[in-house]
């Protein structure tokens, strides 16, 4: 199956979301439709737009109202269409940090921070920071630079969902954010840094649980235009992640 088309099943799901939303104009559904799996072409190949195939229509058409959409919030709201019952027994919260193409940098009137770029051992990249819920389907995402830490989004990153623990590596271990998640009433599945004088117990068992957001990153970056940034602007690559994140949600 060609993994540049989207599914009958998935089209099922857009076309009425679409067709309600008001910043939204589907006119003809086979045309949109097209433009989406355009869309998708250029997310899974990690092609530049202007090598966009011209049976996948016109490029500069496609990517303005890429844009377009970005800016009326439609990506966001596409995931969150499909988000609406998750398995909310734990958050699972990770990150992950992408290479950046030179290209990505140069945003006008911007800065690298402002658009979630920066300097780490890795290199000039992004970082994801993303939560999931218990089954490993993505709920939200932070962008950062790739030297941010991860205890500095990880409040934000947990939002206001009402699970019933928090499982997140070390790099979560701080008593600030133990405090917050406790007072939540959810229990704080991290394991204790190394250097900790009174380390905390947390459920072993319960830690497996784990692997399912690295699962997630691995999906994530099977679509080459996550897996290396192009877009100079953190807006567009997060309408990315959106539609990613739609599309495993509905696979």
């Amino acid at each position: 199956m060609d993994r540049t088309f989207l599914t009958d099943e998935q089209w099922a799901v857009i076309l009425p979301f679409l067709l309600s939303h008001s910043h939204v104009y589907v006119g003809t559904p086979l045309a949109c439709r097209a433009f989406l799996e355009a869309v998708l072409w250029v997310l899974r190949s990690g092609g530049q737009w202007r090598l966009l195939p011209a049976t996948r229509g016109a490029w500069n058409r496609v990517f303005k109202r890429f844009a377009r959409w970005q800016r009326c919030g439609v990506w966001a709201e596409l995931q969150a269409h499909v988000t609406r019952e998750p398995d909310l027994q734990h958050l699972l919260i990770d990150s992950t940090v992408v290479r950046a193409h030179p290209g990505a940098a140069g945003a006008e009137q911007s800065s690298a921070e402002a658009e979630a770029l920066g300097r780490s051992r890795g290199g000039f990249g992004t970082k994801i920071h993303a939560v999931t819920e218990a089954l490993g389907n993505p709920l939200a995402f932070v962008l950062t630079g790739g030297q941010v830490s991860d205890i500095g989004q990880a409040e934000r990153l947990i939002g206001e969902f009402p699970a019933e623990a928090v499982i997140g590596d070390k790099g979560y271990d701080s008593d600030a954010f133990v405090k917050v998640v406790e007072k939540r009433g959810m229990q704080a599945v991290i394991p204790p840094r190394s250097n900790r004088l009174n380390p905390r117990t947390y459920d072993r068992h319960l830690y497996k649980e784990r692997h399912l957001v690295e699962c997630f990153f691995n999906k994530i970056k099977h679509y080459r235009r996550i897996f290396s940034r192009f877009e100079k602007t953190a807006n567009h690559f997060m309408a990315f992640l959106h539609f990613v994140a739609f599309l495993i949600w509905t696979r």
